[in-house]
């Protein structure tokens, strides 16, 4: 479902893509994220780290009543706080896609897919 904007000028729809990505963008400049991940079900639960261009793919965005709920589907960094990514990233997340949409984020779901040791 979009996201629907009223204004004196008139309508504005959102797709959940445009909001996917930039939620995505914002989650990678997060401390402590490796990257977003697509699990595989098919293949026995196999985590893949997809790249910058599929973001989208490892967030779900669900619009209802003009309330926003993301689920991340994230990879972390070895050795950092899981705990400590998660809120910073909730947190960011929440302003920025409030401030770029314009409307309420009523949930932020993480899911740690997998650590991943950083060069």
């Amino acid at each position: 479902m979009k996201g629907t904007i009223a204004s004196k000028l008139g309508e504005i729809q959102i797709n959940p893509d445009v909001i996917a990505t930039y939620a995505g963008t914002t989650a990678i400049e997060c401390f402590g994220i490796v990257g977003m991940a697509k699990v595989s079900y098919q293949s026995g639960g196999l985590v893949k780290l997809l790249k910058r261009e599929s973001l989208t793919k490892g967030i779900m965005v669900n619009i209802e009543n003009n309330e926003i709920s993301l689920d991340f589907h994230v990879i972390v960094a070895y050795g950092v706080s899981i705990q400590a990514v998660a809120d910073n990233l909730i947190e960011n997340v929440r302003y920025k896609v409030t401030e770029y949409t314009g409307m309420k984020v009523k949930d932020v779901n993480i899911f740690v897919e997998g650590v991943r040791v950083i060069d």
